[in-house]
């Protein structure tokens, strides 16, 4: 099963940019906890989330063209793999979320792409953010614009859960690490 520590390895090899770290680092945590949401492997659920954009850097046009067979040889399940490759599914992929841990990459890919933007906007950063005050920046779909707010709508209903709802499970799990995703209070 991997773990984060050796997903980090895996990564450090093919994602170097800074903006990709910290949003492969954004996903970890939020997969963390939507794993705790569902009682599953944090641990696992995270290394996932990390991963997710494996072979972005190298091959944007081509995203997830480029990651199974890489990642196989390094160890990664076939479960693990097929979770990564579901995050891009209807626009890279034709890999359907079909497990929570699936359905929950699909949904908060994008999703924490909003939270950081809207966690840069506030004076302490995501310390003291609201679900209440965040859904008024996912509702505006002129800021962060460039995240898919359909795709992140359609994951939470594959979830059967309400867009809120998960927004308050990965604020909350990005808040835990605030100074390291660049998101924390300003000095």
């Amino acid at each position: 099963m991997l773990t984060f520590e050796r997903a980090k390895e895996i990564n450090s090899t093919h994602v170097t940019e800074h903006s990709l770290v910290i949003h492969s680092l954004n996903v970890a945590y939020a997969m963390e906890g939507m794993a705790k949401h569902f009682g599953e492997d944090r641990e696992n659920w995270k290394a996932v989330g990390y991963l997710h954009d494996f072979d972005y850097q190298e091959f944007p046009e081509e995203h997830l063209s480029h990651t199974a067979e890489p990642l196989r040889e390094a160890g990664v399940s076939e479960e693990e793999i097929r979770a990564i490759l579901a995050h891009g599914y209807t626009l890279k992929t034709d890999v359907e979320p079909l497990t929570n841990m699936e359905k929950s990459l699909f949904a908060v890919d994008e999703l924490t792409g909003i939270v950081q933007a809207a966690a840069r906007m506030r004076p302490n950063g995501i310390t003291d953010m609201e679900v209440s005050s965040f859904m008024k920046k996912f509702k505006d779909k002129k800021f962060a614009a460039k995240c898919n707010r359909e795709l992140i709508k359609k994951g939470c209903e594959m979830l059967g859960m309400e867009v809120k709802e998960v927004s308050e499970i990965v604020i909350e799990a990005m808040k835990a690490h605030a100074d390291e995703l660049e998101i924390g209070a300003k000095a």
